[in-house]
Formats: C-alpha cells, structure tokens, sequence
C-alpha cells in the first residue's frame, strides 16, 4: 500500500497562496471588467447625449436645459453619478474620444446598452485603424479630460495603462510635467512617438529627462543638506524614486565599493534597467558641476564595463545628478557618443507653464532646422 501524503505547514501555505493568487486574481478582473463597462457606458450616454443635442435649433441653451433635465430624472431614479456636471462629462468624454471606436449597431431584441452587450461576447471594444481601445477606469479618463493638448493627453493614457499607475500617481505625474520633461530630450519625431506610443526605452537617451523632479524627499530647497543627506533621502524613498527613474530600473546598492590601486572609490547608487540591459550609475552633486565630476563618473562606468557587466550586458551609463549643470562645459568635456550624461534635479514641483514655453521654443528650433535643412521644390529629387 501506497503510504498517505504527509500534510505540513509548508504545504499548507502553499496551497493557501495559490489559492489566494487566484482569488485576487478574479476580483481584479471582475472589478477592471466593471470598470471598462462603465467607462463603455458612460462614452454612450455622451454619445446619445450629442446626437439629441444636435438636433436642436438652438444647441448651447437647449444642450444646458436637456443635460439638466435629463440629471434630474436619471438621479430621481437610479440616485448618485448622474448629476448635471458628471453627464456633462460624458458628453465631452464622447467629443474629445468619439473617433476612438466605431459605434456598432444593434438590432431590434439585442441588449439595450451596447456597453453590457459587448462585455458578455468578451467585444468591449471595436478599433478603428490605429486607435487603442478604453482601458482605464472612468476616474481616470474624467482626469485627462483636463489635459488640452490632444498628443500631451495621449501620452499619459498610454503611460498610465502601460505602467499601471493609479489615479494618485497620474496625477503625480502630470503635475512633475512628465510629457515636457522628456519631449525636452528628444526631436521632434521622437516627439511624435511619445503621443502616439508612449515613452519607448531602446536606447540610453529614452531614459534622460529634465529636471528629475524630487519633491516627494521632502528637503526643503532652502534648507541646508549635504550629499550624504540626499542619498539617504533617495534610499528611504527608493519606491518613488524608481518611479521618477522612469521604466525598467532596479535597484542595486548605495556607496558600491570597488578598488583600483589600493585605492577605494564608491559609487553614491548603483542601478540596473533590464529593459536596456545594462547598469546605471548615478553620482550626486550639491555644488557647480565641474570636469572633474565628469571625470570622475567617466572612471567608475570604464570600471563597470571591465570588470562588472557581463559580456551580453549593454554599456555601462553614468549620470552625474546635480543641482545646476554648466551644458557648455559637459558639450566640451564629453565625446558626442559618451554615455556619461548631467541632469538638475529639484524639490519642488516645476512650472508647467515654463516647462511648455520651453518645449515650444524647442520645436519651434527645430522646426527652422528642419527648413533650411530641406531642399527646395527646384532641389528636390524628381
């Protein structure tokens, strides 16, 4: 006879967590179903909503006398999330994303509410060409009807559903002026490419941006700190620091040791991003950038890239993270294809105002590089 399993506590526990995993698991699908069928919903209320409308003589005072009779009757019946200001929500919802999704049609005997009906055949919903289908909660879309620019707008829906931010951290997000920050690194098709795709991490200059924004450290820009203090402060907040990162990045350790010539040196923070595959080392300075700095930085990736990385790891990137740089002396002391680079931080959130000035002032140079770069009619190949 076979002898009966022996039952531990280890077994038990790890029953208990598969099991628990599958129970999270459904509840987080059932409650992103619910989700995307209200978001589904709400896009048809506005729908409805503008069609009506625009059947009337006099759209702007009929719109206000229908939205607000129509939140009355729908609040008399059903209670709270139907007032005047939440369907007027809807309504824009439907304006701003109405070339989102083709509305499909449905016959006389199929469910009343196409949101419901598409949910059950598993057809939340139907794409247009190179469209993207809802997949945030109405909480959040409500959100980035705030934004104005449509490509600004476009970049944190992607980045949000990408990275899985809840509504606090999109906010955090849009408030540091994420999209300007790295609109600022890059040209204008890499401009582009952050509304339509998001931030895509290929190459060491998709993860640069400026100013890293260190609000969340709580040191007061006034206050007197050494460097010591903001390492401490990055290791005690290294969750939101990651995140201020950007994609891909692990963290390592603080001080990293390494010899050379009976000499010790240290590295502040040491970092690996996995999505470029290779370590980032990131050096703090309080005072005025200098070469040796650079130099410094310079040394500690030529190290990492001899005796540290493996040989199918990528390069080694360093950055120098300081208060002010000086970009005249980086262009001088670093090679144009150095992957040593100087970023400011702050601790306090950044204009936007200011950020978007600047990027509007970029593209505009850009664009004048573009013109005259390109060749005239009478130079152009035929």
């Amino acid at each position: 006879m076979n002898p009966k399993p022996t039952l531990t506590a280890d077994t038990e526990e790890i029953l208990y967590g598969r099991v628990r995993d599958l129970v999270v698991s459904a509840r987080q699908t059932v409650a992103r179903g619910v989700d995307l069928v209200q978001v589904r919903t709400n896009f048809e209320i506005g729908r409805h909503i503008v069609e009506h409308e625009q059947r009337g003589e006099h759209r702007a005072a009929y719109g206000k006398v229908l939205v607000q009779r129509l939140a009355d009757q729908l609040t008399q019946e059903f209670g709270r999330g139907f007032s005047k200001s939440n369907l007027e929500y809807m309504r824009r919802f439907f304006i701003t994303y109405q070339d989102r999704l083709q509305i499909p049609q449905f016959k006389t005997g199929e469910s009343v509410n196409p949101a419901i009906a598409q949910f059950e055949t598993g057809q939340l919903t139907t794409p247009v060409a190179h469209s993207r289908p809802f997949c945030l909660s109405w909480t959040h879309y409500v959100f980035l009807l705030g934004i104005e620019n449509p490509d600004e707008r476009s970049f944190y829906e992607i980045e949000t559903a990408d990275q899985n931010w809840n509504l606090k951290e999109l906010k955090r997000q849009f408030d540091t002026s994420l999209y300007e920050r790295l609109a600022l690194s890059r040209d204008q098709a890499g401009i582009r490419q952050l509304a339509a795709q998001g931030q895509i991490v290929s190459q060491p200059k998709d993860l640069l941006k400026e100013p890293l924004v260190l609000e969340f450290l709580g040191l007061a820009e006034q206050a007197r700190y050494s460097e010591s203090d903001l390492e401490a402060a990055i290791v005690s907040q290294v969750e939101h620091f990651l995140l201020e990162l950007g994609k891909g990045f692990l963290f390592e350790a603080r001080q990293k040791r390494f010899t050379f010539d009976d000499d010790h040196f240290f590295v502040d923070l040491v970092f690996y991003n996995r999505l470029l595959r290779c370590y980032v080392l990131i050096d703090l300075k309080l005072g005025k950038l200098t070469h040796q700095d650079l130099g410094q930085m310079q040394m500690y990736v030529n190290y990492f890239d001899r005796h540290v990385k493996a040989d199918a790891e990528n390069a080694t990137i360093g950055i120098v993270l300081c208060k002010r740089k000086h970009e005249a002396l980086v262009e001088i002391t670093l090679p144009k294809d150095a992957n040593i680079h100087a970023r400011e931080y702050q601790l306090y959130l950044p204009s936007k105002e200011e950020l978007q000035q600047k990027l509007q002032e970029w593209a505009g140079d850009l664009g004048d590089t573009a013109d005259v770069d390109a060749p005239s009619d009478d130079e152009a190949p035929q």
